[in-house]
């Protein structure tokens, strides 16, 4: 039996459909999202996600990485695949003195708030504290620290991975260097993060905010100053972004918030008669975010004046189209003023959300980096940056190459399927078709 032969290789328990806790494992953060993974491997150890990859592969099982569960189209659960589940994985461990965070890949950032403020330190970590730290940080990872001491990944000094092929690396400035700059905005196409080690920073323990939310007709008289710990301050937004509601959302970058594209925007809120419009979320980037030169990591779009975001939440399953078309809609407004997109905002765009969210030099570069680490595309199940055709070549020995391509003069000659790990028609098949 597989579940048998991947439970003898891991100290973490293996979940399979009828199981006790198999359903809370794989319900995610959007309600939306009901898929059911052949086994999920409950992972406790770097050596059991060694196990778990080199298992999916050897059986041939689809595989997906949860952390928190935050993708809003659930990119972590693979239907009738291998969901290697982090979540056991969560512990922090803080050095006060070198303000450095050792912070395990299933850990949520409320655990690493936690453990950072005891000393008075933090670093940037999302605005939600059930999100996953390593999803977050991945993509880029935007916070309310975020302007004054740089993104998430900004402030990785390493990580610890396991790559497609089972093995275990390090990457930071001085080992693997290419391996770091691609895993600090280029999402977890790679392999699976094991280990941040993150650069703190004194910031106390008290927050102050100004909180402006309101019903337009209430705008007269909405000021009010507030003052929390930096710890509440992190789960301010954790009810309503809480679990078991369904979502949909768009998002773009802005450059500047123009006359025009606050007109656009304006124009977007024109409730339909049947309700139902997207909430609208404006976040500032700017400052430390944009000191870090651009070449410097695979994150994008450094000078971002603004992210915009269109975001559904509802309950009906018979409201999904019509919350899903407004919410597209809306975005769409802004689009003539949008340059590029925050890839952990990306939703079931594909390949040409990947697009916006890397131009074309540093897609070249995490290609680059996607032939190295996973010529097979083991990692797909994420924003996929998919492996060019000189990866397909490393990753069958010539003689099967050859009888793949027979195979697809037989079958695709004019490569209609070439969304994947494409295996292009022989020249003398396609000069068949013309």
């Amino acid at each position: 039996m597989i579940r048998e032969r991947l439970a003898k290789t891991l100290d973490g328990d293996v979940l399979a459909p009828g199981d006790p806790g198999y359903d809370a494992a794989r319900a995610v953060w959007n309600a939306m999202v009901d898929r059911r993974p052949r086994l999920i491997a409950r992972c406790r150890t770097v050596a059991d996600v060694q196990a778990a990859v080199r298992a999916g592969r050897d059986l041939g099982l689809e595989i997906g990485v949860r952390c928190g569960g935050h993708s809003v189209v659930g990119l972590a659960i693979p239907d009738d695949g291998l969901m290697i589940d982090l979540t056991p994985m969560g512990a922090v461990r803080v050095d006060p003195i070198q303000k450095r965070a050792w912070v395990q890949g299933g850990a949520l950032l409320g655990a690493l708030d936690r453990a950072t403020q005891t000393h008075g330190l933090a670093t940037t970590a999302g605005n939600v504290s059930h999100t996953g730290v390593g999803g977050l940080t991945l993509g880029g990872g935007m916070g309310w620290l975020a302007r004054q001491y740089g993104l998430s990944c900004d402030n990785v000094v390493a990580f610890e991975m396991v790559t497609a092929d089972g093995d275990v690396v390090r990457a930071s400035q001085a080992e693997n260097a290419d391996l770091y700059w691609g895993l600090r905005g280029g999402g977890g196409n790679f392999g699976v993060v094991t280990e941040f080690e993150f650069r703190l920073h004194d910031v106390g323990t008290a927050a102050l905010i100004t909180e402006l939310s309101f019903p337009i007709e209430a705008a007269g008289s909405v000021l009010r100053v507030v003052e929390l710990s930096y710890v509440d301050l992190q789960r301010i937004d954790d009810t309503p972004q809480g679990h078991a509601i369904r979502r949909y959302w768009k998002g773009h970058y802005l450059r500047e918030l123009s006359d025009d594209a606050i007109e656009a925007l304006l124009h977007s809120r024109r409730e339909p008669r049947s309700g139902g419009l997207p909430n609208i979320g404006l976040q500032a980037y700017g400052g430390a975010i944009a000191e870090v030169p651009e070449q410097d990591t695979a994150f994008a779009f450094r000078d971002t004046a603004f992210e915009y975001v269109a975001a559904s939440r509802w309950t009906d399953p018979a409201e999904d189209d019509g919350r899903i078309a407004l919410a597209r809609r809306t975005a769409a407004a802004l689009d003539p003023f949008a340059r590029g997109q925050y890839v952990n905002t990306l939703s079931d765009e594909g390949a040409e959300g990947v697009r916006r969210a890397y131009p074309p030099d540093k897609l070249v570069r995490l290609t680059t980096l996607k032939d190295k680490y996973d010529p097979e595309n083991v990692f797909h199940l994420n924003n996929n940056i998919r492996p060019s055709e000189q990866g397909v070549r490393r990753a069958y020995p010539p003689d099967k190459l050859v009888r793949l391509t027979t195979l697809k003069d037989k079958y695709d000659p004019e490569n209609v399927f070439h969304l994947n790990n494409n295996i292009r028609p022989s020249e003398p098949a396609r000069r068949l078709q013309t």
